[in-house]
């Protein structure tokens, strides 16, 4: 017995003595993360985050790097994401922190909202232009990356008028180019220029002029998502075509900044299971190293963000692996790390919700509202309070669900719930959210409380929740597991002590929303209240 004893003592003895040699060390020991892209041996792999950071924009300022994506319906929007060496992403903030207007935003506009944005380093301050296929482009900036940010501008009011990209050129003129969705504005697979004012406070003109036409160009589909660059005497339009799922990477290039611009094919899948590379942002390091940000559309787990060597060859870009010498490269899975010396990071998952406010991986389906939730009602908890169904038929649009991304193709997540105030009539728990949803959790009826495990499939065809399996509840303590394996299979369990879990209902796979991928989170409806100890994410 004391042996042991002991073998059960050494790990964590071990483990203290690590961590206590980490402080002594000035550094933190890495929580375990679900995917890491660090190998630890001066490699990284693909993808760099393994999450919806869709539409990716990304810029180098001194010594950090910089990336905002597109966050479409939820709030707060604009992720803001900072790293030492385009490996390692930290979550910082997020730059909007309701959408506008405000009243659309007040329930989910799902699908819509912020599109691919445009982040740049210009006259001692960042700026974000955003494009909201609704309403316009608007503008925001900040003189620090994590705030605060001024509030939105609306720049260039419009429908239809998606993925801004400025650029201030050397005479002291800016110019603003834009993409169009067809579903708002009746055309697309164009590139409109405008001219801008410098502090985008105006627009200079009313129509601007199409100076990439994608529809002129042989089996050229859904040209959209640019960003335009000044290399060496050249205009650069770096922007992805063919489609969100199946597209590849093109550039256009000219001596003129409204062209005539020649283009060119610079990455496709190729041989690699990495379908529709493409659309991102091309960075250059301190030592002079090129590198190209874009995303991988993963269905369930959205739009994940990889990360590519790029070279230049005759005045044009080569993203990835070039393997046949065509100039057109395909993603690589591995390579070295851009800046050497960093340690490990990801982006946060887990809570433990001991702090004054909520982790920044956290977003609602809508614009939130303080009584919503409180971490101060009871210490150590985030309590929810139930609030109205929206539909009386499912959960699509309930604004007051608290969300955050997909953060690997397999991990765990365990949360521990007090259920014993929830109200009559009332219903609360663990969900994975998309076009559909299943969550396990309580319902409380006829002054009883039972768990549940229920599903709602195809949402945005007004399908209604049934409950798939239920058991009746000794107490109001409850612990809830899912575990999520490739394909976005997830299996839902409980506890009532913390240590045997029960397997309830049958597997249910994860299905992507409308442009975003699944998302998983906790929410309460219909009055009371419950309280959540901690919301673990672990692989």
């Amino acid at each position: 017995m004391k042996g042991q004893a002991l073998n059960r003592l050494l790990p964590l003895l071990f483990a203290a003595l690590y961590a206590a040699l980490l402080a002594a060390c000035g550094a933190a020991p890495v929580a375990r993360q679900p995917w890491m892209p660090d190998l630890g041996d001066g490699r990284y792999q693909n993808p760099v985050l393994h999450a919806d950071y869709s539409d990716p924009d990304a810029i180098r300022v001194g010594d950090m790097y910089y990336l905002t994506s597109s966050s479409f319906n939820n709030a707060p929007g604009l992720p803001l994401l900072q790293s030492p060496d385009l490996v390692n992403w930290t979550l910082v903030g997020h730059a909007l922190p309701q959408q506008v207007p405000l009243h659309v935003f007040a329930s989910p506009q799902h699908g819509k909202g912020v599109w691919a944005p445009c982040l740049r380093y210009h006259d001692g301050k960042f700026w974000i232009f955003y494009p909201d296929p609704d309403f316009g482009v608007y503008v925001m900036t900040a003189t620090e990356f994590a705030g605060p940010w001024t509030a939105p501008h609306l720049l260039l009011a419009g429908k239809g008028i998606i993925d801004p990209a400025p650029l201030w050129d050397d005479d002291g003129q800016a110019y603003l180019l834009h993409a169009w969705a067809k579903s708002r504005a009746g055309i697309a697979n164009q590139l409109t220029l405008r001219r801008m004012a410098p502090d985008a406070s105006r627009m200079l003109d009313d129509a601007g002029k199409t100076v990439i036409d994608g529809n002129r160009l042989p089996n050229y589909t859904t040209l959209e998502g640019p960003k335009l660059y000044k290399h060496d005497g050249y205009y650069y339009v770096f922007a992805p075509a063919g489609g969100v799922e199946s597209g590849w990477q093109s550039v256009f290039r000219s001596r003129r900044i409204d062209g005539p611009y020649e283009d060119r094919i610079v990455m496709t899948q190729g041989r690699t299971p990495v379908n529709g590379p493409h659309q991102g942002a091309w960075v250059r390091t301190q030592a002079g190293d090129d590198w190209f940000l874009h995303f991988q559309d993963k269905r369930a787990y959205g739009r994940v963000v990889h990360l590519q060597p790029m070279r230049w060859r005759d005045g044009w870009p080569v993203i990835g692996e070039d393997v046949d010498g065509s100039g057109i490269g395909q993603p690589v899975s591995r390579d070295r790390k851009p800046v050497a010396g960093h340690a490990a990071a990801a982006p946060a998952t887990s809570d433990e919700f001991d702090g004054a406010s909520l982790g920044l991986q956290w977003q609602w389906n809508a614009n939130w509202k303080p009584e919503w939730y409180s971490l101060s009602a009871r210490a150590g908890y985030l309590r929810l309070y139930g609030q109205p169904e929206q539909s009386g038929r499912n959960l699509w649009d309930a604004p007051s669900l608290l969300l955050q991304k997909l953060p690997a193709e397999s991990f765990t997540v365990t949360t521990r719930m007090d259920v014993g105030a929830l109200g009559e009539g009332g219903k609360a728990g663990l969900i994975m959210y998309g076009a559909d949803y299943a969550w396990l959790g309580t319902c409380r009826e006829g002054g009883k409380t039972r768990l549940a495990l229920a599903s709602c499939h195809k949402t945005e065809a007004a399908c209604v929740e049934r409950e798939e399996a239920g058991v009746e509840l000794a107490g109001p303590q409850l612990w809830l597991r899912m575990q999520v394996r490739p394909g976005g299979v997830t299996t839902f369990s409980y506890s009532s002590d913390e240590h045997n879990y029960v397997i309830i209902g049958q597997p249910f796979t994860a299905r992507m929303g409308r442009w975003v991928g699944a998302q998983m989170g906790l929410f309460a409806m219909d009055g009371g209240h419950i309280d959540i100890d901690y919301f673990h994410v672990t692989p």
